[in-house]
């Protein structure tokens, strides 16, 4: 029999300690685990990972150890996943989709969805990272699943992890308004966030629940094929343009994911805690509609 892909053995155990700490409440993994790599910089999983722990199911959650490790015990493992996993590299350049789509031994289930339904009955019950055994809700996406803007947010907030959708908090009223001054109903354009589950304390997603997760929303914008983007935050723009932006950088201009013009402007929740931010908001979305414009005219 081949040897298991290295890239295997790793995400098995992390996904095995994230578990762990998700389940029995373990507060030494509350941290990234101790990468070679810069946090900045955490490679992709490997099309073989996606095979082997992408697509779970709600019966896995019986399956997973409910007790902690020793002290010692998580010392050496930790240090042999650090140790092995600075022996190898996964170039980031390209996405999961994108390595799938090249591999033609490599079929997960969830990345052969035709829709955002199929979509999200296939990994809603996922549990890659530790986000998934502590949430209320996957937060999956709403709005029109043919929409020619798509909006992209960071991730769920307390309401959203209630109710199920994204933007149905305070900072979810703000963006329903701000839609609305540049003639967009909610209905008519689609709202997703980079990852699916709320993280504690609503504090900004680490970068190996980013890598988990992010493969999910470039599906759902393969499938829904928008003609524009808006990015909310530097979260966003930053993990879909893989590099570190400051807001200022970035406002005012137009930016491309994958072919699609992005324009990135402050997140609702930002608004809310600076409103002398607002006026500044106001100058990108409408550029934003003015770019929609041209394009859907064409």
């Amino acid at each position: 029999m081949p040897s298991p892909d290295i890239h295997t053995i790793l995400s098995k155990i992390e996904r095995y300690l994230l578990q762990r700490q998700a389940f029995a409440g373990n507060t030494l993994y509350t941290e990234p685990l101790p990468l070679s790599h810069p946090t900045s910089e955490l490679p992709m999983p490997s099309s073989h990972t996606h095979t082997h722990m992408l697509h779970t199911d709600s019966s896995s959650t019986n399956k997973c150890p409910q007790t902690s490790a020793s002290p010692n015990e998580e010392h050496g493992t930790l240090s042999m996943f650090a140790e092995l996993e600075s022996s190898t590299t996964v170039s980031s350049s390209s996405s999961t989709i994108d390595v799938l789509a090249h591999d033609p031994s490599v079929h997960p289930e969830w990345a052969q969805s035709e829709s955002l339904s199929v979509l999200y009955h296939r990994i809603h019950t996922c549990l890659r990272c530790r986000l998934g055994a502590t949430r209320t809700q996957f937060v999956f996406g709403t709005g029109n699943p043919h929409a020619e803007l798509l909006i992209i947010g960071e991730a769920p907030g307390a309401d959203e992890d209630a109710q199920g959708e994204p933007f149905v908090g305070r900072a979810g009223q703000l963006l329903n308004k701000i839609l609305e001054a540049i003639h967009f109903q909610r209905e008519d354009v689609y709202i997703a966030n980079i990852i699916k589950c709320r993280p504690p304390n609503n504090r900004r997603p680490e970068a190996d629940e980013v890598a988990c997760c992010e493969p999910y929303l470039y599906k759902q914008i393969d499938l829904i094929q928008p003609k524009l983007i808006l990015a909310l935050g530097l979260t966003a723009v930053n993990t879909l343009l893989k590099t570190k932006y400051t807001m200022a950088a970035v406002r005012g201009r137009v930016l491309e994911f994958r072919g699609i013009p992005v324009i990135a402007t402050y997140h609702p929740a930002a608004l809310l805690r600076n409103p002398e931010w607002k006026r500044a908001t106001w100058e990108d979305v409408k550029k934003l509609r003015a770019l929609y414009d041209s394009m859907v005219k064409r």
